[in-house]
C-alpha cells in the first residue's frame, strides 16, 4: 500500500465559496481508477506543540501500490484539479509513505 497525503495552505483571500469550490474538486479524485480510498479534513482542534494546525485542507489518498499513485498522477481529474484549482495554493506539502 501507498499513502499519499497532501496538506495545502490555501492563500489568505480565497473565500469561501471558493474553499467549498476547491474541496468539490477535491472529491472528484475518488474518480480515478486506481484510488483504493480517500479522505479529506480539515485541522482538528487540537492544542499541542507537535500538531500543526495552520494548513487550509488535508488530503489522504491509499494506493495498493506505487503504480497506482503513478496513474493518479496523471490522470485527467488531477491534471483538472491542478489546472483550476493551483492557483489559490499558498503552500502545498506532501508525504508519501510505503
Amino acid at each position: 500500500m501507498l499513502s499519499h497525503h497532501v496538506l495545502f495552505w490555501l492563500k489568505a483571500d480565497t473565500t469561501t465559496e471558493q474553499k467549498n469550490a476547491f474541496r468539490k474538486s477535491l472529491e472528484t479524485l475518488k474518480g480515478v481508477e486506481t484510488v483504493k480510498g480517500l479522505y479529506i479534513g480539515t485541522p482538528a482542534p487540537i492544542e499541542r506543540a507537535v500538531v500543526d494546525t495552520t494548513y487550509t485542507f488535508s488530503l489522504l489518498i491509499l494506493f495498493d501500490d506505487l503504480a497506482g499513485h503513478d496513474v493518479y498522477q496523471v490522470h485527467p481529474l488531477h491534471k483538472a484539479f491542478l489546472e483550476e484549482f493551483r492557483v489559490f495554493f499558498d503552500k502545498v506539502v506532501i508525504y508519501d509513505a510505503q
